[in-house]
């Protein structure tokens, strides 16, 4: 990995006794479920870590951030992502943090100080809304159905989205919607009359601080200023985003990942099984092997596409690439710890099914697996690209 310098080395020491010391042992997996009490821990926790000067890893220092570099953030968002409440006290769990890059790079001085400040100090939270139930945006952003037309004092939108992840919570969204131009970025308020949220679609995740969203936008009225970067450039915005999206998704799960197979190897060095250690057992032994190798691996793609895009390179294959084999290595690594430890490992004892739960997602959110080797392998051939 990748080597640090001494300031950089200190924080992510500083990092990890916090989430060991302070975030990991208010986990109440018996209360799981129970988002109030979870996003009331996680501000406690935010304003702890605020405090010790440990969150918006990829903010500017002059925004109040740590202003990490994208390779820097590899340790340390794994770091955060070792514990289900780690990435909301560190301000680096998605979507605020993606949204924080988007606000970065697009906002106007006004959209700064309004939405990307109060994102930074952890005092407003956000989500995206791009996704669109059938015959909507799905996989395939040509579908885009969500209407902004021009206004005499600015825009108006229609539209219907859902799976937009902690929009029940948040206190503005960026939302997507086709202009006479093409597809556009909108910041709106969700007070806004016409943004409604329709329901939470529940999905198998634990510690689920925000929900994912249904919305309707009905004749949402916003000012002119409300578009976000240029109009109709709204996809390539998006790809700004879910690229380092889809990076930091890397680096938080190899953290969650890597603290269940550390779970197993504890229980396979204490239970005994047929006379032995299960730990002794060479198929156990073969699956710890395997886990290890497979994190190596998805933790060199990840530097990999992390320096890439500190120099400034279009990420776009590379990140696509990595964001397959992270998102089904993980996995991999999350079921043999679940094997090892048995009925113990699927019970809500232990966080070993939760985080199982956690990970899966992952090969569907930010582009489905299948939808990104699709799009590997049509650059493969189009671009006459080597192996």
């Amino acid at each position: 990995m990748t080597a640090h310098s001494p300031s950089v080395q200190v924080l992510l020491e500083r990092a990890r006794r916090f989430i060991d010391e302070e975030v990991i042992p208010r986990e109440n997996l018996r209360r799981a479920h129970e988002r109030d009490y979870n996003l009331a821990l996680v501000q406690e926790l935010r304003a702890l870590a605020v405090s010790q000067g440990l969150t918006a890893p990829r903010g500017a220092v002059a925004d109040g951030g740590l202003g990490l570099s994208w390779a820097q953030c590899c340790a340390y968002l794994e770091t955060a992502g070792r514990s289900f409440l780690g990435p909301g006290a560190l301000q680096c769990a998605a979507p605020g943090q993606p949204d924080i890059t988007t606000l970065e790079a697009l906002a106007t001085p006004l959209q700064r100080e309004r939405y990307l400040r109060p994102l930074l100090q952890g005092t407003q939270r956000s989500c995206f809304a791009m996704s669109e139930p059938a015959p909507g945006l799905g996989s395939d952003p040509r579908m885009l159905s969500s209407r902004a037309e021009r206004t005499a004092r600015g825009w108006r939108l229609n539209g219907h989205k859902w799976f937009a992840t902690s929009a029940s919570v948040a206190d503005f969204a960026i939302v997507m919607a086709r202009t006479e131009i093409g597809p556009s970025l909108f910041l709106v308020d969700v007070q806004q009359p016409g943004f409604d949220i329709v329901r939470d679609v529940h999905t198998v995740e634990p510690f689920d601080l925000g929900g994912h969203a249904e919305i309707r936008l009905q004749d949402c009225e916003v000012p002119a200023d409300a578009l976000l970067g240029e109009e109709g450039k709204g996809l390539e915005h998006a790809q700004l985003r879910l690229e380092g999206a889809r990076l930091f998704h890397c680096m938080r799960l190899i953290g969650l990942s890597s603290r269940a197979m550390s779970l197993a190897q504890q229980y396979a060095l204490e239970r005994q099984s047929h006379g032995a250690r299960v730990s002794e057992h060479q198929m156990v032994q073969a699956m710890v092997a395997d886990a290890h190798i497979e994190l190596h691996a998805a933790r060199l793609m990840t530097l990999d596409t992390a320096q890439r895009l500190d120099a400034g390179e279009s990420i776009r294959h590379h990140s696509a690439m990595t964001k397959v084999f992270v998102s089904e290595a993980v996995n991999r690594v999350a079921d043999s710890a679940v094997q090892i430890t048995g009925a113990l490992g699927i019970s809500e004892d232990w966080p070993l099914s939760m985080i199982q739960r956690l990970l899966r997602p992952f090969r569907i959110y930010d582009g489905a697996s299948e939808v990104h080797r699709s799009a590997i392998a049509r650059r493969v051939f189009h671009q006459g690209l080597e192996a």
